[in-house]
């Protein structure tokens, strides 16, 4: 299982120095790499692009956490590149106050409203999803022996439906809507509405009041739902990015009972009452991601390092990622000449990692790449590690989507930290960033391709 670790290298005086030299001292990103060059004499200046000794390779991620996340995913999606991704969810609802229906409350109905602005995929197939009631709890966070919390982890391969009740208390068949705010140009928020089953609202009116004097009871009686999408055959499909927690832009997705009770009637003009609970940032949210590769040309060689492809993909929701070799960059450190009584070194003013996005194969309208990718180098352990540049700052380490549809990695000080022998070059990683709350993938150009993978690197001959 890999983890990519982030951690600082330097103190907090340091990075002061070391922000105060980027504002005032550097006029251009060229020059952020010339705080790295020995002292002594500069010979010249010298640009390479390496491409023979980049080789590139599609593998299938290992594990990404999937709980708690900004947006939770629902849905089945049939990639015409990447085959079928289906995802289900699970959630706990917490209650805002203690619940008081009234005296004889009467059922009228009990809908589960699932909020969603952004459709990744095709806007004309019908889902079909259905739920139950979770019967094994979720937890949020844990509390170890001495009293201390921490977020409790689910990775995306849970088996969620074995938490979940057998029995169905709602289902529905619906079809995925965009619509824009024609002041804004920005999406309206939609809405899955689907019917429970009398049953839940019962259970819940008919609590005791000890399950419900906090949510920790509450939690205790009532765990929770599941989600289950049904994996579409052939059909497009497509993923929802859902607004399960309350934000500045949803109220939160909820459980609602709508009921009377005998207060309501006597009025002259009864109110239509609900009670809600509600899904919230302290609630448990879990994603479930299955990916099925079998139909995708590039099944074949998935996980493997015997062949170079011309292309490489990546996919979040703990789908692709790329394995990077870059061959001979410690062969660097070993190139030293001598001249009279001086040896002469190389530093690295500037090393920049260029991926290219084939537009000529993918609908990007359609299917957008992810905003951002991370690369990270591999240790000794095996483990994924963001380079020294991204801690310097994370601007300047790059990796956002550019309007060229290139992502660019400045890896100065890492490459140079390998020309001097304290990092091993052992290989990189090239994955999304957003790995549990975007559907995005994408589909980048190899180092066999032209204008595919270059490392462009910027050095400097030092006389020592």
């Amino acid at each position: 299982m890999k983890k990519i670790k982030y951690i600082k290298h330097h103190n907090l005086l340091t990075a002061i120095i070391l922000m105060i030299f980027a504002i005032s001292g550097c006029n251009k990103l060229s020059d952020l790499g010339m705080e790295l060059l020995p002292s002594g004499d500069l010979l010249n200046v010298k640009n390479t692009v390496l491409r023979e000794d980049i080789s590139a390779f599609t593998f299938i991620e290992d594990s990404v956490n999937t709980n708690n996340a900004y947006k939770s995913l629902l849905g089945s999606l049939n990639d015409p590149i990447f085959g079928n991704t289906t995802i289900n969810f699970a959630a706990q609802l917490r209650i805002q106050a203690f619940p008081h229906y009234g005296t004889n409350p009467d059922i009228d109905s009990t809908f589960l409203y699932l909020y969603y602005k952004t459709v990744y995929g095709d806007t004309l197939t019908t889902q079909h999803i259905k739920v139950y009631e979770l019967k094994d709890p979720i937890y949020y966070d844990v509390t170890d022996s001495t009293g201390k919390s921490s977020i409790y982890n689910y990775y995306n391969n849970v088996d969620l439906k074995s938490m979940a009740s057998p029995r169905m208390i709602g289902q529905l068949e619906f079809v995925p809507k965009i619509a824009l705010d024609t002041t804004t140009s920005d999406t309206i928020l939609q809405v899955i509405k689907i019917p429970i089953d009398v049953s839940v609202a019962k259970k819940l009116i008919s609590a005791d009041s000890i399950n419900l004097i906090s949510n920790d009871a509450f939690l205790d009686y009532f765990k929770g739902f599941f989600v289950e999408t049904e994996k579409l055959n052939s059909d497009p499909g497509a993923i929802l990015t859902l607004e399960t927690a309350k934000s500045n832009e949803s109220s939160g997705s909820a459980l609602v009972v709508y009921y009377n009770n005998d207060e309501n009637k006597a009025l002259i003009t009864p109110d239509t009452l609900n009670m809600a609970y509600y899904i919230t940032e302290f609630s448990a949210r879990v994603n479930s991601f299955s990916h099925d590769y079998s139909s995708a040309y590039f099944y074949n060689n998935l996980n493997s390092e015997t062949k170079k492809d011309s292309l490489i993909f990546i996919q979040t929701m703990g789908g692709l990622e790329s394995k990077i070799q870059i061959e001979n960059l410690s062969s660097w450190k070993d190139s030293v000449a001598v001249i009279g009584k001086d040896y002469i070194r190389y530093a690295i003013n500037k090393a920049e990692l260029i991926f290219q996005v084939d537009t000529s194969i993918v609908d990007i309208k359609k299917f957008p790449p992810p905003k951002q990718l991370l690369f990270t180098y591999i240790d000794s352990t095996g483990q994924q590690f963001l380079p020294k540049d991204y801690f310097f700052s994370p601007d300047f380490y790059g990796g956002a989507l550019a309007s060229d549809y290139t992502y660019r990695f400045n890896i100065t000080q890492h490459l140079q930290q390998i020309i001097n022998g304290t990092i091993e070059n052992r290989g990189f990683y090239l994955t999304a960033a957003n790995k549990n709350s975007e559907a995005n993938r994408v589909v980048l150009k190899g180092s066999t391709s032209n204008k595919g993978i270059r490392l462009v690197i910027t050095y400097t001959k030092v006389r020592q």
